[in-house]
Order: structure tokens, then sequence, then C-alpha cells
């Protein structure tokens, strides 16, 4: 059988039944696995798709075909490029976090990473969320110095999904290097968003939490 897109939303609509919204999605995922060697161009028209389930069924399929071991370098620019030409149709934070780590930092990994910085500045909040939650990849490989720099960018961010990715994400780091998260803080906890400084200490013993919500309070 020849497999499409086509293929794919019948095989879905055939999986779906009134209920549980997450285990919707974790069938949506595990059909996705299966149609790992769907092409590319047919990944596409799934995530133009106006339907929510068939685009976190293409960045499923973009984030298996990212993870396989044996893709190729020109498959992985491949997927990568479907993701970035398609962004605006990656419009939630969940559709960014199953693929930007894999799809996005696995592919600039050894690359030019100066796109994040681009997507950093960007006027769509997601696009600032993939700029931030890719460098997981980098951190994976204990790379830490692109996530606290994109952070730096992100810090007073307006957006809430892109305040809870950023403390998530130098929370992340600061597990790998505590000193640099302790100097990012020492700077920018008086004047972050809550939310971000509340995720980034989550970690922290409680006498650092309660030092930096304290720089928090007395701003």
């Amino acid at each position: 059988m020849d497999l499409t897109s086509d293929v794919f939303i019948k095989e879905l609509e055939s999986l779906k039944e009134p209920g549980n919204a997450q285990i919707q999605k974790m069938k949506i995922f595990s059909l996705a696995k299966r149609y790992i060697d769907l092409p590319v161009p047919e990944v596409e028209k799934l995530l133009k798709s106006d339907a929510h389930d068939l685009r976190v069924g293409a960045v499923a399929i973009l984030d298996w075909k990212a993870r396989a071991k044996t893709l190729r370098s020109i498959e992985k620019e491949e997927i990568y490029h479907a993701y970035i030409n398609n962004h605006d149709r990656i419009d939630d934070w969940g559709l960014v976090d199953r693929a930007a780590p894999y799809v996005v930092g696995g592919y600039l990994f050894d690359k030019d990473r100066s796109i994040l910085y681009e997507l950093a500045k960007s006027k769509k909040p997601m696009e600032r969320r993939t700029a931030i939650v890719s460098t997981y990849y980098f951190l994976r490989k204990k790379q830490t110095a692109d996530t606290f720099k994109i952070a730096e960018i992100l810090v007073h961010d307006s957006d809430m999904y892109v305040q809870k990715a950023v403390g998530s994400w130098i929370r992340e780091a600061g597990k790998q290097d505590i000193d640099r998260l302790r100097e990012f803080l020492d700077v920018h906890a008086s004047t972050m968003p809550r939310i971000t400084l509340r995720y980034a200490i989550e970690k922290m013993d409680r006498v650092a939490r309660d030092y930096y919500l304290a720089m928090k309070t007395r701003n």
C-alpha cells in the first residue's frame, strides 16, 4: 500500500471515538510512528490542514523521522524545511514541543544556529517558543550556551507559553551548569515574569528558591 496523506487521514478517522483527548493524542502519535516513511510532501499536506488532529499527526511524523538513527543528511534537511516553511501551521505549544527539539535542534546541531536567534525575535509567539525549545537537543549533547543566550532575548517575553518555556529550559540547562543559571537569575530574577522565575527555580533547594522569589517581591 502506497503511503499518502489521504490514507493517513482515513486511518485516523477510523480511530476516532468520543472520550479522553489525551488518549486520542496518544493514538495519533502511535499511528504517526507507523507512517514514518510517509514522503515529506505528503506530511506537508497534513500540516497545511485546518484540522488540528492532522497537524498533530504531521508534526509527530516529522518527529519520528528526525529521531530515526538511519536518517540521511538530505532527509534531515527536508524535514527541517518542512517545519520552518510551514511554521504558520505550527501554531500552538504542543505542536512546537513535539517536533522542535529533534526536527529543528537536531538538524542545526552541527550547523549555523543563527535562525534560532531570528526566531527568538519574531513577532509570533510560537516561533519564539521554537527558538528556545529547539535547544533541548543541544542540552542533550551537554551544550547550554545557546539556551541561556536565547533566554536572554526572551526573558521579558509577554506571551505565557514563551515565558513557561524559557523558565523550563534554563532550569534544565541549570542541571548541567548551576553557576550559569544562578548568574542568569542574579541579573533577571527581579524583573522576569513570575511564572518564568517559578519554572526556573523549581528544582533548586528551598533557600535558593526563597532568595530569588524575594528578589522578585522587592521589585
